[in-house]
């Protein structure tokens, strides 16, 4: 599995997890919905199932289900302030096509 965090992203992560004691890692994954097919989620989690897949970046674990590694391997993972807004950014190289207003993606 190849999913790299941005400086940004790691330290959002870590302050996450910081603020969670219960918390064992940064779930990644993806869920069927809007127009486009499918959106990015980004949770934290206390299990981590035998099946998941994991890499471990500066203290930062971040878990992907079996079902989401194909749609996300590969995805480097940012997190960006713009005005009033802070998100998590991917750049995910399966993506073939977005919805309109950015929120679902396609995969070829």
């Amino acid at each position: 599995m190849t999913i790299s965090l941005t400086t940004a992203a790691r330290e959002r992560m870590q302050d996450f997890l910081a603020r969670n004691e219960s918390a064992k890692a940064v779930r990644f994954g993806v869920k069927r919905t809007g127009c486009s097919g499918y959106s990015y989620v980004v949770d934290l989690t206390d299990r981590i199932a035998e099946d998941d897949h994991w890499v471990e970046e500066a203290g930062v674990r971040l878990v992907v289900d079996a079902k989401s590694l194909a749609l996300l391997d590969g995805t480097s993972i940012d997190f960006q302030k713009k005005g009033l807004n802070a998100e998590f950014v991917f750049d995910n190289p399966n993506m073939t096509g977005e919805c309109g207003c950015g929120e679902s993606f396609t995969v070829g």
